[in-house]
């Protein structure tokens, strides 16, 4: 995995997120970069050895279905909690992920940040 792919994932993360209303990126304790509304994470993302990773909330339910997908795994340490990660995604799951990100923020959004994305067109 080269740098610039890593850091084109993350700046196609960073898009989609801080596209959000009120979403804010932090860098958390263990220097991943981490999206959050309301003091809330929806969004984890980070680099290893193995390249670029990308985690983000869910419910338990549609974990079970994404983790029947090949390429989604339960996220060490919170996938109890619903987390679901994907490993170097390639272009063609950026749609389905966009579509995750926005449902984590909103499980993660307070109710008026809710309601008004809610009564969108």
């Amino acid at each position: 995995m080269k740098l610039q792919d890593t850091a084109g994932m993350l700046d196609n993360v960073r898009t989609i997120c801080l596209a959000l209303p009120e979403a804010v990126e932090v860098i958390d304790g263990f220097g991943h970069n981490t999206f959050k509304i309301n003091r809330k994470s929806f969004v984890i993302s980070g680099e290893s050895e193995k390249g670029f990773s990308l985690s983000f909330k869910s419910d338990r339910e549609t974990q079970e279905l994404l983790l029947q997908k090949e390429h989604f795994y339960k996220t060490p340490h919170i996938g109890h909690h619903g987390w679901v990660s994907i490993q170097n995604p390639d272009q063609e799951v950026w749609e389905e992920l966009t579509d995750l990100i926005q449902e984590a923020y909103l499980r993660a959004a307070p109710k008026r940040l809710v309601k008004k994305w809610n009564q969108k067109p």
